[in-house]
């Protein structure tokens, strides 16, 4: 079983998603308040977390800020429907990825569903991936700049590993959505911009000449 811990103070909700995660193959234990999520997120060994962002005690986006800087552990952020602010926020934050409120628990399982395989790496060949000082092992979903470790997301290794399996090429957004996020480019989604923003700053930390170029139109370049 895929153990999930849900952040959630709509009780009913909660509830309703344990049942329906049961048979998919997932152990599901939810929280009422985000102080005690952000406690719990850190203490026992979770595969995911399922976040909601308006959270009595804490609200969501500082509960995914205590997890971030302790854990690497894939986060699924629930924002309210419209709410670019949430969903921006989420994601700069290190979300690997959204759904809006009202939802179907079917989208729900499938965004869990995307993750844990990118968490897992079972898709991905063995072989080393190498580009100027950037060194990743898809075996073991690490990335080094140097001798230094690359600390990333779930999410932002997928995307990373894309165009590092593309150096010197462009790779369009909607590739980034169907190989690294395992979904569907959709109207209006710019998740994919915040990943590669995020990118461009740990990148740049280490290495400056670690570029990632945006290609007007088309897409996006890791330079060779």
């Amino acid at each position: 079983m895929t153990n999930i811990l849900i952040i959630d103070d709509d009780e009913e909700l909660s509830e309703m998603l344990k049942e329906y995660l049961a048979p998919e193959g997932f152990a599901a234990s939810s929280v009422l308040r985000g102080d005690v999520g952000a406690e719990k997120a850190l203490q026992d060994g979770w595969d995911a977390i399922i976040l909601d962002i308006m959270l009595p005690g804490l609200n969501g986006i500082e509960v995914l800020r205590r997890i971030r800087a302790q854990s690497l552990v894939p986060v699924l952020m629930l924002t309210a429907k419209g709410d670019d602010v949430d969903r921006i926020l989420g994601l700069e934050m290190g979300a690997d990825d959204y759904l809006p409120k009202p939802f179907n628990p079917r989208e729900l399982v499938a965004r869990l569903r995307a993750i844990l395989r990118r968490q897992s790496g079972a898709n991905n060949a063995a072989s080393t991936l190498q580009c100027r000082t950037l060194t990743m092992v898809p075996a073991s979903r690490k990335a080094l700049v140097g001798d230094l470790p690359l600390d990333l997301t779930s999410t932002e290794y997928s995307v990373l590993e894309v165009l590092a399996r593309n150096a010197g090429q462009v790779v369009s957004k909607e590739q980034l959505y169907e190989s690294a996020l395992g979904r569907p480019l959709t109207l209006y989604d710019r998740s994919i911009d915040m990943h590669i923003s995020h990118l461009r700053r740990k990148l740049g930390a280490l290495d400056e000449q670690l570029v990632i170029h945006t290609i007007r139109g088309a897409g996006y370049q890791l330079e060779k």
